[in-house]
């Protein structure tokens, strides 16, 4: 495994560097590339992951364009020839819908797309105490308070979860910079790129989504699947939004089909 800085991202390799076909997973918002070490562990060949800006160790914030320009960068410099499967989990994904509309041309590369638990747009949108809330949160370095929102992050989890993820979950959330946990849920409520997925309707693809998710409820798995009619359309009952973590298993096999 190995580690780097691009432009102030935390990037992270592994697997076999000459390895025909490259698996680079994006996290969702609060999260970092931890959520993924289970899946990584299970997969073939070579995975890049990378921690979003003012996520983990990366620096930064960004709009949901502007990862998808980092996403765009962390493609040409890491992986610059041979097949690409992408995986995004909520977040990630939005951020491999908004790289399909600004960038089609590097999907030529791409030979496949897992989407876990997201969303092509219709989120709802903020709150009033949400928008006081951000306003005081934003200012802050890091969101901090891991184990205080431990209870609250539960509720992102269906039945059972291992009560080691919720506790790493809220302390990914709260290793989060102010500035990225303000600036992109504002965001999430401007998502809106449904006509960007055409762009993946050649490429093999795979929804995935949790039936007890309240964040992205399962109405937005079944948009995804209508607009992509060939995509497989995998539910997994009394599962929650944390899918990396909650179906490990599962989820790098449906990845490693992909590669």
């Amino acid at each position: 495994m190995a580690s780097f800085v691009l432009d102030g991202l935390n990037v992270v390799e592994s697997g076999e560097a000459t390895s025909d076909v490259t698996a680079v997973l994006l996290h969702g918002w609060t999260m970092d590339l931890t959520t993924w070490d289970r899946v990584t562990a299970a997969l073939p060949g070579r995975v890049v992951r990378y921690d979003v800006r003012g996520h983990g160790n990366s620096t930064g914030a960004g709009t949901i364009s502007e990862l998808a320009d980092d996403l765009a960068a962390v493609l040409e410099e890491r992986v610059p020839t041979g097949r690409i499967v992408l995986a995004g989990h909520s977040l990630g994904g939005m951020t491999i819908m908004a790289l399909a509309e600004q960038r089609p041309e590097l999907f030529s590369r791409v030979s496949g797309v897992a989407l876990v638990a997201t969303s092509c747009g219709n989120l709802p949108r903020l709150s009033g105490v949400e928008r006081l809330a951000g306003k005081w949160l934003g200012k802050r370095p890091k969101i901090g308070f891991g184990r205080l929102i431990t209870p609250g992050l539960r509720v992102t989890f269906g039945r059972r979860p291992r009560w080691s993820d919720v506790r790493a979950a809220a302390a990914m959330a709260g290793n989060t910079t102010g500035a990225a946990f303000v600036g992109l849920r504002e965001e999430l409520t401007l998502h809106q790129r449904r006509e960007a997925l055409a762009v993946l309707s050649d490429i093999p693809t795979v929804v995935m989504a949790g039936s007890w998710d309240l964040l992205t409820p399962m109405r937005h798995a079944r948009v995804l699947a209508d607009a992509l009619p060939s995509a497989e359309f995998v539910i997994y009952p009394k599962t929650g939004h944390m899918l990396p973590l909650e179906r490990s298993e599962d989820v790098a096999r449906r990845i490693a089909a992909l590669m």
